[in-house]
C-alpha cells in the first residue's frame, strides 16, 4: 500500500542518507546529502511559477485562498497524469498475471480495524504553548537527527526540549508529542443509524476484499495480482513542499498474491544496472552498496526473490517515464520504522529539489492482512490451496456432527451447521464454543453436538494463507520528479528559454499543427491534419495558430511536447509538413502520412 507504506511513502525522510551504522556516521551521512541540494535555490521557485502559469500544477481552490495539502492538475497536468497512470497499468498488466479492479475509497470501519490502520496509521503530533501552532513533531527536529521519524515520542520530546524554537512565533515551549490518526472519519448513512467510515488511506484493502472474486478468476492458481489506481487520503498534521506531501494523493498499487514455498522468481539477468542500495543500518549488510539487482539478491542483501524483480521491474518503470536513473536509490526500511504489516520494506528514493523523498515503496506484507481479515469477519475464502507433488498419509482431528441432537436443535438450519463443522479447519480448544455459518449468522454448539475424532487419511493438499508483495506508487511524487528533472533552463537569442525534456508518451500532448501563416489555405490543412492525428487512439496533437512561429514553439517547448509539425506553403503544393525535435530543435521535411505512422510507432527520431 501506501499507508505505512504510504506511511514511509508519504511521511518523507527528506534529504536523510543513511550509509553508516554509527549515530556520528549516520549525522554524516545526512549532511553529506543535505548538500547535495541545487545550488539556485531559485529555480525552484522558478518551475513552480511556469506550473502554475502552464497549466501544470496549481493550488486547489485558490480564489478562497487555498487549502494547505490539496492541488489542481490543469488541463496539461492532468493529461499527463493520465498517460503515467496508463503507462503504470501497461507495465505491469503486461505481465500476463495481473488484472486491474476498481473499489470504494469509502472504507468501513471494520475493515480497517482488520488492518491495523485505525490502531496505527498515525503520525506524532506536538503543539506551541506560546502560539498554539501544531506541527508534526519529527519535522521540527529534522536538523537534529538524520531518520526522524523513526524516533518515539520520548526521544522526540527530548530534542524538542534541547531549544527547538517555534517556526510561527520563535518561541520554545511544546507539549508532549503524541500520535495522531491520520485518516478522515465519515459515515456511512443518515444521522444515528449511520456506520463509521474512512476516507481510503490505500487502495491495498479493495484489493484484499476481492481476493475470493480474483482466485476464481485465475481458476484457483497462484501467483497471480491486482492493481489499482486512484485517491487515497491521508490528513497530514503540516503539509508542506508543494506535491510531496499531500491530504489527497494519487496513487497505485500492487498485491501480488503468492505461495511463501514457491516464491516467483523473475528473470533480473538481463538487468544490469548498477545501482544505490542502502540496507537497514541495523542489519548485517550496514553501508551505501552499488551492485545490480542480481547481485543484491545472491548477496543476501535483498532477501527475497520477488521482492528483488519488482525493485527490478520499479527501475524500469520509473525511467522509462523520463527519471534520471542517476538519481534514483533503494533504502531498506529499519526495524524501527518498519510499517505495521511488513516483514521487509524498500523506498524507491528520488533525488530532485526537495532532497531524497520517497516515491515507492516495495513491502513484503507477508499474510498479516489476509490472516486478520479472515479473522475478524469469519470468512472463509482468503486462503488457497496448495497441491502436495504425492499424497501424505496425516492424522486429521475432526469434529463429528451428531445428527440426533443438531437435527431436532436447529431443524432448518441443521444442514448448513453440518456443512460448517465440516468446512473447519481449525478446531475450538474447548466446547461449547461460536460455529460461524457460510451466511454470516453464528451459532452455538455445545459437547452434545459433536464427537472429536481422529482419522488417519490421505491428504492430496493444504489450505493455506498466501503472502503478498506490494509495490505501491505515488504518483504526485513521481510526476513532481518527472517534470523536476526535466525541466531545463538555457537561453535563445538573448532570451531565457526554457523546455521541459519529457519522455515519449508522456507529455500532454504529443505533437503542435502550427500553420505558418493564418491565410492561405494553411489554416484548413492544418485543421485537417490535427484532426486525423487527434482520431488516432492514444494520439494527442493540438492546434496553434496565435502569435509568431518562433513563440509558438516556445510555448510547445515550455510543456514538453516532443514535436512540432508546421504547414507551410510547399504543404500546399506537396502535402508534406516540417517536423521540428524539441530537445534540439532540429527540422526536417516529410510527408503527412508518414509522420502519422511514426507517431503510432513512436519512432519519428528515425526521421532525422
Amino acid at each position: 500500500m501506501i499507508s505505512n507504506c504510504f506511511e514511509p511513502l508519504y511521511g518523507t525522510r527528506g534529504t536523510a542518507l543513511i550509509s553508516q551504522s554509527s549515530e556520528d556516521g549516520l549525522k554524516d551521512g545526512w549532511r553529506v546529502a543535505s548538500s547535495l541540494k541545487m545550488a539556485d535555490e531559485r529555480r525552484l521557485e522558478r518551475l513552480t511559477s511556469m506550473l502554475k502559469r502552464r497549466g501544470i500544477i496549481l493550488p486547489a481552490f485558490e480564489i478562497y485562498g487555498g487549502v494547505s495539502g490539496l492541488i489542481d492538475y490543469g488541463p496539461v497536468g492532468a493529461a499527463m497524469l493520465r498517460r503515467v497512470t496508463q503507462n503504470w497499468l501497461d507495465h505491469w498488466m503486461s505481465q500476463g498475471d495481473i488484472v486491474e479492479i476498481d473499489s470504494p475509497t469509502i472504507t468501513p470501519e471494520a475493515v480497517l480495524i482488520a488492518s491495523g490502520h485505525v490502531g496505527e496509521f498515525s503520525d506524532l503530533m506536538t503543539e506551541c504553548k506560546a502560539c498554539s501552532s501544531v506541527f508534526r513533531a519529527d519535522h521540527l527536529i529534522e536538523d537534529e537527527h538524520p531518520n526522524a521519524d523513526s524516533l518515539g515520542a520520548q526521544e522526540i520530546d527530548g530534542l524538542l526540549g534541547s531549544g527547538i524554537t517555534c517556526p510561527s512565533c520563535q518561541e520554545s515551549a511544546w507539549t508532549a508529542a503524541q500520535p495522531m490518526n491520520l485518516m478522515f472519519q465519515t459515515s456511512i448513512g443518515a444521522m444515528s443509524s449511520g456506520r463509521t467510515a474512512y476516507m481510503r488511506p490505500e487502495t491495498a484493502q479493495g484489493m484484499f476484499m476481492l481476493f475470493p472474486s480474483l482466485y476464481r478468476h485465475f481458476r484457483q492458481r497462484l501467483p497471480f495480482g491486482a492493481v489499482q489506481t486512484g485517491h487515497g487520503y491521508r490528513n497530514e498534521i503540516s503539509p508542506r513542499q508543494g506535491m510531496i506531501r499531500l491530504r489527497e494523493f494519487n496513487m497505485a498499487e500492487l498485491e501480488y498474491f503468492i505461495d511463501p514455498q514457491d516464491p516467483p522468481v523473475g528473470d533480473i539477468s538481463k538487468h544490469n544496472e548498477i545501482i544505490t542500495l542502502i540496507p537497514d543500518p541495523d542489519g548485517p549488510h550496514s553501508g551505501e552498496s552499488r551492485m545490480s539487482f542480481g547481485a543484491a539478491l545472491e548477496a543476501g542483501i535483498v532477501r527475497h526473490p520477488t521482492v528483488a524483480w519488482f525493485l527490478a521491474r520499479t527501475w524500469d518503470f520509473l525511467v522509462g517515464v523520463g527519471i534520471d536513473p542517476a538519481r534514483i536509490r533503494f533504502r531498506q526500511h529499519a526495524s524501527t520504522e518498519m510499517a505495521h504489516y511488513a516483514a521487509d520494506c524498500w523506498d524507491c528514493e528520488i533525488h530532485g529539489e526537495h532532497g531524497w523523498v520517497e516515491c515507492v515503496g516495495i513491502a513484503n506484507r507477508t499474510c498479516h492482512d489476509l490472516e486478520n481479515h479472515e479473522t475478524h469477519s469469519k470468512a472463509r475464502g482468503l486462503r488457497a490451496w496448495r497441491q502436495f507433488a504425492t499424497p501424505r498419509k496425516q492424522v486429521i482431528e475432526r469434529l463429528a456432527p451428531n445428527g440426533a441432537v443438531i437435527g431436532p436443535t436447529f431443524r432448518n438450519d441443521a444442514a448448513a451447521v453440518v456443512a460448517a463443522l465440516e468446512a473447519l479447519t481449525e478446531l475450538p480448544d474447548s466446547l461449547p464454543f461460536d460455529l460461524s455459518l457460510e451466511d454470516g449468522r453464528s451459532v452455538t454448539i455445545n459437547p452434545d453436538m459433536v464427537e472429536r475424532r481422529e482419522e488417519t487419511a490421505n491428504v492430496s493438499g493444504e489450505w493455506f494463507t498466501p503472502h503478498v508483495i506490494e509495490p505501491a506508487f505515488g504518483f504526485d511524487r513521481i510526476i513532481w520528479h518527472i517534470l523536476d528533472h526535466a525541466y531545463t533552463e538555457g537561453e535563445k537569442e538573448g532570451e531565457d528559454y526554457n523546455h521541459l525534456s519529457l519522455a515519449a508518451g508522456i507529455s500532454s500532448i504529443d505533437c503542435v499543427v502550427l500553420p505558418l501563416f493564418d491565410k492561405g489555405g494553411m489554416p484548413e490543412l492544418a485543421t485537417e491534419i490535427n484532426a486525423t492525428i487527434n482520431a488516432v487512439p492514444r494520439l494527442r496533437a493540438q492546434l496553434d495558430s496565435s502569435r509568431s512561429i518562433g513563440r509558438r514553439y516556445a510555448r510547445a517547448d515550455e510543456i514538453g511536447v516532443p514535436w512540432a509539425l508546421t504547414v507551410d506553403h510547399t504543404s500546399l503544393e506537396d502535402g508534406s509538413v516540417t517536423v521540428r525535435r524539441r530537445d534540439d530543435q532540429v527540422q526536417v521535411r516529410a510527408f503527412v502520412d508518414e509522420v502519422l505512422e511514426h507517431l503510432r510507432n513512436n519512432s519519428l527520431d528515425s526521421l532525422f
